[in-house]
């Protein structure tokens, strides 16, 4: 089968809609029709090279080049057929992507932390998390990956089992694509990995498809105090639809406010979702950091960057925390169905992270706008 997709091809260049042919699923796969993809700054993460190994650990994995690259790992959609084998979802069936697959066997997923599935390790290889093999090719019969193995910025894909989760039919496919990453992963960093109590003053520091998620779960979760940093001022605005009770446009900026507001406590926790998290960037967020208080990383840092500004003493004569999270430390298979839920019941505020939707074709147009701070959230939908 043919279809559109957007394709990277190198570090630093445009995404090119290319034509792709789709090999059928075979055991324990699906064949899935994208309806709508997110915008999100992961992919972008690609392009920049923040997220594309260096040489030394491409020759570890025995690669020569992470491209050429379906991009994509937001999205939602509708299975077209399904391989020998899969149970889970059936042709005709809506589901959302999972960019971290789940395979309900390993050691993680069985003790409750699908987010660390074993199955995930495949994602940054070649071929199919299944059996290695490749089931997408450019029209000169070059193999191309797929981001997060799932490569929703295709008209179509070839995708694991374990890579998709069914959801109810009536349910509007865009949010079901916000829900896939960046809601539950901002949402289930302040609510999870962070820990937010009623009570609480939480600092979200970057206020994007991710951070904005994170204001909300810390609203929801019943912190005092909400204050949301960012330079772009309409996302500041944004945040205070979302939740927040104060903005700034810097780390710098709030430090005298938080420490007034609080009478010197400073925050219990502050969450990183920046669009790209440097080193020297965690020597502010320590500094808003009270007393026992978290700092949760979850923005992505360039793969090639090990240090990070952290004073040591302080950091554990004043009992403080850094936490690591992927997809928020959520369960895909349980929470993503659950923040749907909470949609549908009016608590999950969804509709109102898209600030523009596109067509396949105008991807470039998109990342400008996300690269610009214009958007929250950008959308392609397919029709």
């Amino acid at each position: 089968m043919k279809a559109k997709a957007a394709v990277i091809h190198g570090l630093h260049q445009d995404w090119s809609i290319d034509d792709v042919e789709v090999h059928a699923p075979k055991a324990g796969e699906v064949l899935v029709q994208w309806k709508v993809a997110g915008l999100c700054h992961s992919d972008e993460h690609l392009v920049t090279g923040d997220m594309v190994p260096p040489k030394e650990l491409l020759d570890m994995m025995g690669l020569e080049s992470m491209f050429p690259m379906v991009g994509g790992h937001e999205g939602a959609g509708v299975i077209l057929d399904v391989g020998p084998g899969v149970t889970s979802v059936k042709k005709g069936d809506h589901v959302s992507a999972s960019f971290i697959p789940s395979c309900g066997r390993c050691r993680y997923c069985s003790t409750g932390r699908q987010n660390l599935c074993d199955l995930g390790a495949g994602t940054m290889v070649p071929g199919m998390i299944t059996d290695g093999t490749h089931r997408h090719f450019l029209n000169n019969g070059t193999p191309v990956g797929m981001m997060a193995k799932v490569g929703t910025f295709s008209e179509v894909a070839c995708v694991a089992e374990a890579s998709v989760i069914k959801v109810d039919p009536d349910l509007p496919l865009e949010s079901v694509a916000l829900v896939s990453c960046g809601v539950a992963t901002g949402w289930g960093s302040a609510t999870n990995r962070a820990d937010v109590q009623p009570g609480d003053t939480v600092v979200v520091v970057g206020i994007g498809g991710i951070g904005i998620n994170a204001v909300q779960g810390a609203k929801m979760a019943g912190a005092k105090r909400v204050i949301a940093v960012d330079p772009v001022e309409f996302k500041r605005e944004k945040a205070m639809e979302m939740g927040a009770t104060h903005t700034f446009a810097s780390m710098e900026e709030a430090l005298a406010p938080v420490m007034e507001m609080t009478w010197g406590q400073m925050a219990d926790r502050v969450i990183m979702t920046p669009g790209v998290l440097h080193g020297e960037m965690m020597e502010t967020a320590q500094n808003l950091t009270g007393k026992g208080g978290t700092m949760v990383v979850t923005a992505i840092s360039p793969m090639t960057s090990g240090t990070a500004s952290i004073n040591l003493f302080n950091l554990a004569m004043f009992n403080k925390e850094v936490k690591g999270t992927i997809f928020g430390s959520l369960n895909p298979r349980a929470d993503i169905p659950k923040l749907l839920g909470m949609y549908r019941d009016g608590q999950l505020k969804l509709d109102e992270l898209i600030t523009r939707r596109y067509k396949l074709a105008d991807i470039n147009e998109g990342y400008r706008a996300m690269r610009d701070g214009e958007n929250i959230r950008g959308v392609i939908v397919n029709d």
